[in-house]
């Protein structure tokens, strides 16, 4: 029987891609002034507005899944004897991945013939995208399951992912960094750069002054660090600044030759952590460090 795949809502796709290639998604809650909101990729949920809710100065936080939604999700799969793939959020950023261990777990209890996979992707946003993107392609391609995870277990670890933000005031209030140095930050313009490790957090890398500075900062690392450029797609994604975004695809185009370049927004989860004007650009490269 042919294998689903499934991605939690932090995969950050297109709608479109998602339903045409029918990606089974698992929704993480978001609340922001008060309200409780479903992540559905957009099918409900007005990333615009939220957006502008950060922009104003709303805080946002999200809820990771628990075990009785992942499964309920599994157990249809289960019941009909058909395989699955399960990308989540990094294991550093949220308790999804391992709530979804112990649904799989709870449900190998209960029945004889459990396969699903479990893939940390060590990614968020759309790197973890990414990595359904081109999980979603090589099953087109007629790849079987063992070669799709083969796959995402060797690449997980080259995927590259150069974040800034542009409101340091976010990362205060949400208790990234201090008061003192958020201050600071904003008085001398300074813009950090974020890295995902080796582990699948998020660490600072690097500050630079000014915004200009700090997007031509993502574009030489991107750049500089990606393989066989000509085979692959790069995501760039961004909270409410597509112009910007648009723009990096172009400086990159012109410095290299790339298979394609897709532009996206991320979804809420991130955002809320990042704030205003964030983005993020993500391609293969060497074993992460």
């Amino acid at each position: 029987m042919d294998y689903k795949i499934i991605a939690d809502s932090c995969c950050d796709l297109p709608l479109d891609f998602i339903k045409e290639n029918d990606i089974e998604i698992i929704s993480l809650i978001i609340n922001i002034d008060g309200k409780d909101l479903v992540d559905d990729m957009g099918e409900t949920f007005d990333r615009d507005a939220f957006f502008e809710q950060l922009k104003n100065g709303s805080m946002a936080t999200s809820s990771q899944v628990n075990i009785g939604t992942f499964m309920e999700t599994f157990k249809k799969y289960v019941e009909k004897g058909q395989p699955v793939i399960f990308l989540g959020l990094s294991s550093a950023l949220s308790g999804s991945y391992n709530n979804a261990v112990t649904a799989v777990k709870m449900l190998e209890e209960e029945y004889d013939n459990v396969d699903i996979t479990i893939i940390d992707t060590k990614a968020a946003c759309l790197g973890e995208g990414l990595l359904v993107y081109e999980a979603v392609n090589r099953k087109k391609e007629g790849q079987s399951l063992a070669e799709v995870v083969s796959w995402l277990e060797e690449y997980k670890m080259k995927l590259h992912s150069w974040v800034t933000v542009d409101d340091i005031k976010h990362l205060e209030r949400t208790g990234r960094v201090s008061s003192v140095s958020a201050t600071l930050g904003n008085v001398l313009n300074v813009k950090p750069i974020i890295v995902m490790n080796e582990k699948g957090g998020l660490v600072p890398f690097a500050k630079v002054r000014g915004r200009k500075k700090s997007l031509l900062y993502l574009i030489n690392k991107t750049v500089d660090g990606i393989v066989n450029p000509e085979n692959q797609t790069i995501f760039i994604g961004h909270v409410g600044v597509p112009e910007e975004a648009e723009w990096i695809k172009e400086e990159i185009n012109s410095k290299i030759k790339v298979k394609d370049i897709q532009v996206y927004p991320y979804g809420p989860t991130i955002a809320s952590h990042t704030g205003f004007g964030s983005i993020a650009l993500f391609s293969f490269g060497e074993v992460r460090k």
